[in-house]
């Protein structure tokens, strides 16, 4: 008999939410709905490794304050002839709960999502795994090398796309089973994720795109080789231009640039909803001379680079700032947003928006020389290092004799070596597209960690490599019907930017759910102010390419502009090969 406990599979499928939790949360149900090996080409189960267990009444997701009540499964699968070991684990809400979903979730900087809980809310089954290096522990840059000069490639292919894709074949087939449904039954499958969680959402429909029915994939850090050795590029442009700016005099470039541009978009909100504006009519150099005032502090530095949030930091002191600001503060920022090009003035990568946080650029207070000096992200300088370089050292201790061609050639080195694995930029969706995917993709537009014309360039891709020979009109009508792209105006990395109090989309995952499983396809994404003078207010977001102009205090249009969608278009001479 297929199920242990006494009823067979056909009598659950009729009454999949009347059973209880104890009925299905055991061993055997568990191990009855594994895919046969065989089925899942290169994944042996191993059913004798399957634990089982209920949770009654506990918190679920990342920052839930909800309580439920739902079965905690472990199991342990091999790849054909390897010899290695991948645990997952899922976790199925109680039968009454259950709405014949399952949800991806994704994780951030270096790692995974070790949090399976996460689809709860949704009536959704959750999955998180191990991806063979034991990811519920380590993060990816840990194990990346086995030794100098040694890659870990089983690691890296896992961490970029391997691990999630088979997590998700796996845990469809073992949902299914699970409740008693018709192997030919539906299950609703989506992904959230931002930042490197973006990127695996991207890696999963690039590469798994049949399996998902929507997407949520926030500033994806894709083109992986670019954007983190980018990183590094901010120190390095202090150093070209001997340069070593006091954070203040940065902040005050910043925060000038902000109450300058605020008022081009139409309203005057502490928050610039037109960077291209910003970018096409202010000129930094009319912050020059300006004063700026910051008290002695004990701060955070970057760390891990991410908006100041993430792990690796170290704590410091910076004295007491004032003065005015430089012709060399301005140019140092000038270079840092316009983007690092080689010694032919060629564009090798595009850069954050004019009015994003320059956190990379911050200097550190040297108390013995009485000087500011560079810090290099290890954001950054740890990529440089371990990928590129192939050293396991955590940071790049100086940039002696690295050059904007240095930069260039790590960027080329690192996107040939993770072609395949880590880049995550492949533009042909036609997979996805056709089993009738959705994808939702949002960047903050002064995000200060991922440029938000990183999202910009991979839509641009998309579209022309998917629609190359439709007009300009019908291309975005076909790319609209199922790849919908918003930048959020104000918005820093993955949340609200505490320089801009702008809206921020709260209800993505009902949005996508309504638009998969009920067709009711989004024109607008959905955003709330959550602090300043418009505290509270809702925004409908524009759907990209078109850009907001309020009309006034209460109203904004989403317009066409053609100058704009050209300040944020871009071509990268620097490399031989296409840049998606």
């Amino acid at each position: 008999m297929r199920l242990s406990w006494g009823a067979s599979a056909a009598a659950l499928a009729a009454s999949a939410s009347a059973a209880s939790l104890a009925d299905v949360c055991t061993v055997s149900n568990v191990q009855s709905a594994l895919p046969s090996n065989g089925t899942l080409l290169g994944i042996n189960m191993i059913p004798s490794t399957v634990t089982a267990s209920p949770v009654y009444n506990a918190s679920a997701g990342m920052g839930s304050t909800e309580t439920y009540t739902y079965c905690n499964v472990t199991v342990t699968y091999e790849h054909t002839g390897k010899g290695d070991s991948v645990v997952i684990k899922y976790a199925f809400p109680k039968p009454s709960d259950f709405k014949k979903r399952f949800y991806v979730a994704g994780g951030g900087g270096f790692s995974l999502s070790s949090d399976a809980t996460g689809g709860l809310e949704y009536g959704a089954v959750g999955g998180a795994t191990s991806a063979g290096y034991d990811a519920f522990n380590n993060s990816y840059d840990e194990v990346v090398l086995y030794g100098n000069g040694t890659i870990n490639w089983d690691a890296t292919y896992m961490f970029a796309y391997q691990a999630l894709g088979e997590m998700t074949k796996i845990g469809k087939v073992l949902t299914k089973g699970f409740y008693g449904m018709a192997s030919s039954a539906k299950v609703y499958t989506y992904y959230e994720g931002c930042s490197d969680g973006g990127r695996e959402g991207m890696s999963q429909i690039q590469r798994y795109g049949e399996e998902y029915d929507g997407a949520i994939t926030g500033a994806p850090a894709f083109r992986f080789a670019q954007q983190q050795v980018h990183h590094v590029f901010s120190a390095a442009a202090e150093q070209t231009l001997d340069y070593y700016p006091p954070p203040c005099e940065l902040a005050k470039i910043v925060n000038a640039t902000i109450a300058a541009c605020d008022p081009l978009d139409g309203r005057t909100d502490g928050v610039i909803s037109r960077t291209d504006l910003c970018k096409l009519k202010f000129n930094l150099t009319s912050i020059i001379g300006e004063e700026y005032y910051c008290a002695a502090a004990t701060s955070t530095s970057l760390g891990f680079g991410f908006s100041k949030r993430a792990d690796g930091s170290s704590t410091s002191t910076t004295p007491e700032q004032s003065g005015k600001v430089t012709a060399k503060g301005v140019q140092v920022a000038q270079a840092i947003y316009d983007g690092l090009h080689n010694s032919k003035g060629e564009r090798a990568y595009l850069s954050w928006q004019v009015g994003s946080e320059l956190s990379d650029g911050d200097t550190t207070w040297n108390n013995a020389t009485s000087k500011w000096e560079m810090s290099i992200p290890s954001t950054g300088g740890e990529y440089v290092t371990k990928f590129i370089q192939l050293l396991d050292l955590d940071n790049l201790s100086d940039l002696d004799n690295v050059t904007y061609d240095t930069l260039v050639d790590w960027m080329n080195t690192g996107m040939v070596r993770y072609m395949d694995s880590l880049q995550t930029t492949l533009p042909d969706l036609t997979p996805f597209q056709s089993s009738g995917g959705k994808l939702l993709h949002y960047h903050g537009e002064s995000d200060p960690s991922i440029p938000s014309a990183s999202s910009v360039h991979y839509w641009q891709s998309v579209r022309s490599i998917m629609y190359p020979h439709l007009s300009s009109q019908d291309s975005l009508k076909e790319l609209a019907d199922w790849y919908q792209f918003y930048l959020v105006p104000g918005a820093a990395h993955c949340g609200t930017n505490k320089l801009q109090p702008g809206p921020y989309p709260e209800n993505n995952m009902q949005t996508m759910i309504d638009w998969v499983e009920n067709d009711v396809k989004p024109s607008r994404l959905n955003a709330t102010v959550s602090s300043g003078t418009y505290e509270g207010e809702t925004q409908m977001l524009c759907q990209w390419p078109t850009r907001p102009l309020w009309k006034s205090n209460s109203t904004f249009q989403c317009v066409d502009d053609k100058a704009s969608i050209e300040s944020w278009t871009y071509s990268f001479p620097a490399f031989k090969v296409p840049v998606y």
